[in-house]
């Protein structure tokens, strides 16, 4: 799985950082950063949830 975020469309609201900490993080510029871009298999399921539930739709997976 590899995570990817199209920065266009991200408003950094921080859903997935809410979601999944480990592996995105939202800085004091508000840019979203995906710390594990191919996260362990323990956070997928989480990571999917995070992706899922992105307001703007800016985040992808490849599975």
């Amino acid at each position: 799985m590899k995570v990817k975020v199209d920065e266009l469309v991200c408003e950094a609201n921080a859903v997935c950082m809410g979601l999944a900490p480990e592996v995105f993080e939202v800085d004091d510029d508000d840019q979203l950063h995906i710390l594990l871009p191919e996260p362990p298999p323990e956070l997928q399921d989480r990571v999917r949830h995070a992706v899922r539930s992105c307001p703007k739709a800016a985040l992808s997976l490849e599975e």
